[in-house]
């Protein structure tokens, strides 16, 4: 199953760079790295980038990431996938721009 990560501009250059990292401030702040399913995915970006442009997409394989990742109750009680550990370049199999559409982001077909 694949599951998503939204990050801003300077977030994606980092993990490119440094090939690792604790993710966004909100990440560090909660002590994991979270993620979105494909149906969760817009609300997030709704909820926290809404009208953010230079957004990228990441998809990751959820079985590939082990132990590690643990799904938890969130928003209205939906369960979230949450990385307990520092996500790395080779957990990504993609990353796509995440553009404003008339407002709203436009996610790319392989996320819906």
């Amino acid at each position: 199953m694949l599951i998503f990560k939204i990050f801003r501009a300077d977030e994606w250059a980092t993990l490119q760079e440094a090939g690792e990292t604790d993710g966004a401030p909100v990440d560090l702040a909660d002590g994991y790295v979270h993620f979105s399913t494909a149906e969760q995915a817009a609300e997030t970006a709704a909820k926290h980038f809404a009208g953010e442009d230079g957004l990228t997409l990441l998809a990751c394989e959820a079985d590939a990431m082990g132990p590690a990742l643990k799904w938890e109750p969130s928003r209205g009680g939906a369960h979230f996938p949450h990385l307990y550990r520092k996500l790395r370049m080779e957990d990504v199999l993609w990353a796509k721009p995440l553009p404003l559409a008339d407002g709203k982001h436009a996610f790319p077909e392989e996320a819906r």
